[in-house]
């Protein structure tokens, strides 16, 4: 008889999710559909602790999307390092025993996307935006730059917030004024982790020979910041990048198979993309 397992990805608004696409994707390349289902459900910060509490033994994991990651935190019974230095948890993994695990795979998957285009070291970078994948940007960096770090953002309390990480994650951090965020794309490595729309303005000041840029929207793709950086020739990865590279380590965590089938699930997200119409 087929044992079965279940996953999901909560937040709120969840509807645009592409996790579902890309962890049944997954199961599909291993073999696994039936006996593994990840569904999606729309939870806000009050409903989560009794959705958690009413799991069942079949439940190997969930994905955690905004605005639970620091939400779930007083519910798990152990925190990965790596979650607690960002204060952001977007995996947890049921074990053995029902304790709850948290861990935070946007950190390790922004690393293992940079990796795959060949950037495993920077001498320095810069990150547009102050908010929870900011965050997980810079202890991204922090294990892969070994120069300054320059952090560009709206508010003094946003650049006090950053600087405070900054010094928790050992990192050479400055903060700068978003009016100058043209200046990010000096450096060898920007990462964008702002909402639809905020760096277009960015994007008309471009220069000649930008550095890589990493910017984690998804749709619409390419935003006018990842155009103009291509059309100058320099490298750029996207949201999908990121999306896959971390759903492939959640997937590791939750069905315990030690090599995620990171291909199929990155052409699955592709072809949900390319759908007509544009993705929901």
């Amino acid at each position: 008889m087929t044992t079965h397992h279940r996953a999901a990805v909560l937040g709120s608004p969840i509807a645009h999710s592409l996790s579902p696409v890309l962890h049944r994707a997954g199961y599909a390349a291993l073999g696994l559909a039936d006996g593994w289902h990840y569904d999606r459900f729309e939870l806000d910060e009050a409903a989560l602790p009794a959705f958690v509490a009413g799991l069942g033994p079949e439940w190997a994991g969930l994905s955690l999307t905004m605005p639970l990651k620091r939400a779930v935190i007083p519910l798990l019974d152990e925190v990965s390092a790596t979650a607690l230095r960002v204060d952001a948890v977007n995996t947890v993994v049921f074990g053995p025993d029902r304790r709850l695990h948290g861990h935070n795979t946007d950190i390790p998957g922004l690393v293992n996307a940079l990796a795959e285009r060949g950037i495993d070291q920077v001498g320095s970078a810069a990150v547009l935006g102050a908010g929870a994948t900011a965050s997980s940007a810079l202890a991204a960096l922090a294990r892969i730059c070994d120069g300054p770090v320059t952090a560009y953002v709206r508010s003094p309390e946003r650049a006090a917030e950053m600087r405070a990480l900054g010094e928790r994650l050992g990192l050479d951090l400055r903060t700068a004024d978003w009016a100058r965020a043209a200046e990010a794309l000096e450096t060898p490595l920007t990462i964008s982790t702002t909402p639809a729309g905020a760096t277009d303005q960015v994007a008309a000041a471009v220069p000649a020979r930008p550095g890589a840029l990493f910017d984690v929207l998804y749709h619409p793709w390419p935003t006018p910041l990842a155009a103009a950086c291509a059309q100058r020739g320099a490298t750029v990865l996207g949201g999908l990048d990121l999306l896959v590279h971390q759903a492939v380590l959640q997937f590791e965590l939750f069905t315990k198979v030690a090599a995620g089938p990171l291909a199929a699930m990155r052409a699955a997200g592709e072809a949900e993309l390319a759908l007509p119409g544009s993705y929901r």
